[in-house]
């Protein structure tokens, strides 16, 4: 077994008749996440991985309110806002670097994102082997909320979801229920909170047996996906090449104001990060292309900590972007960003075996 050091942990990992639980446990934050418990989550991992005890990993959130509401972003304005740039990319690097062990891991794991599972809760969840979802969940990618693009690993994600979604998801910071997340890609199975308990007993108690199987046991039909059903004129609207006639169309839809407060910068970012992570041939490089991308951000652009603090720490709702508008976004930002090298790269040259990074 693993042991966690940390008083009083906010990760809780141990072993039960060869089940792995991780339980990510913050509930005051909603399991917000910080670089103390990426690390503990990936040290129980890496010893789990060669543990013949633990056949599979049950990963969850504590609390009602959700699996993880992503990275302690409060944390990371104090960071920016004291001009420790290092320090903030090196929270980025470990956070990635596990996304991408719990994508590659050589062992089922089963992430309940019960409740709201956002941002970095998506780099836990949206990569497990086995991704359960609930009527309580809610799931987003919402980084233009805050002047920043979607991250750990969530291009990838993305990308790869039915039509346009992955746009219309990225740019608009939207919310998926448990339907819409089967639908977009993010989760596979719907099981009832109300038997959420029931299915980690059954996992535990049989340890061994085919965790798929027994998740699809306790799995029930979500309902419709809204997602599902608005495909068409999302599909139509966000296949547009640049923000500018993205708006356009919205605008010709009614729907404008799905942009309304969400940082331009960011939606133009973040839909050059998208197109560009379809091309990828996987994970790791979508991270890569992440990692350069928040590199470009902490150190050359002001929408990021804005975002924070109108958000989340005066909580005015009132961010003062730049550029304040669409239309005034300079000709070629987001390819420059996406052009953009961090002076560390996130990978060495090793063939991935874990959360190894580059020491250059």
């Amino acid at each position: 077994m693993v042991n966690v050091t940390s008083q009083p942990s906010r990760v809780l990992a141990r072993i039960e008749n060869g089940v792995g639980r991780l339980t990510v446990n913050r509930p005051e934050a909603i399991n917000a996440i910080d670089l103390g418990m990426v690390l503990e989550i990936e040290r129980a991992l890496e010893g789990w991985s060669e543990d013949s005890e633990v056949s599979v990993v049950l990963l969850d959130g504590a609390g009602e309110r959700g699996l993880s509401a992503g990275a302690d972003v409060r944390a990371l304005y104090g960071t920016l806002s004291a001009g420790q740039e290092e320090e903030a990319m090196a929270f980025f690097r470990a956070e990635y670097a596990l996304d991408a062990f719990i994508a590659e891991y050589p062992k089922p794991i089963v992430a309940i994102a019960d409740g709201v599972t956002m941002g970095g809760g998506i780099g836990l969840a949206g990569h497990a082997s086995l991704r359960v979802v609930t009527e309580r969940s809610k799931l987003a990618m919402p980084e233009t909320r805050i002047g920043f693009t979607p991250d750990a690993g969530g291009s990838w994600l993305l990308a790869r979801s039915p039509g346009r979604l992955g746009e219309y998801l990225g740019i608009t910071a939207a919310t998926m229920t448990a339907a819409d997340a089967i639908h977009a890609g993010f989760a596979d199975l719907f099981v009832p909170s109300d038997r959420i308990e029931s299915l980690r007993q059954a996992l535990v108690a049989g340890a061994g047996s085919n965790p798929v199987e027994t998740v699809r046991s306790f799995a029930q039909t979500p309902g419709a996906s809204v997602l599902a059903a608005e495909q068409e004129w999302i599909d139509d609207v966000f296949s547009a090449d640049d923000l500018d006639e993205i708006s356009r169309r919205l605008a010709a839809t009614g729907r404008v104001e799905l942009l309304a407060g969400l940082s331009p910068m960011s939606m133009a970012v973040t839909l050059e990060s998208i197109c560009s992570a379809r091309r990828l041939p996987g994970i790791r490089e979508a991270l890569a292309q992440e990692y350069a991308l928040v590199d470009w951000f902490v150190t050359t652009q002001p929408d990021l900590p804005e975002g924070i603090r109108a958000q989340l720490v005066h909580k005015d709702r009132d961010p003062r972007w730049s550029p304040p508008r669409i239309e005034d976004l300079p000709a070629g930002l987001a390819a420059r960003a996406l052009a953009h090298r961090p002076r560390r790269p996130l990978w060495d040259e090793r063939p991935f075996s874990g959360p190894a990074l580059s020491d250059e």
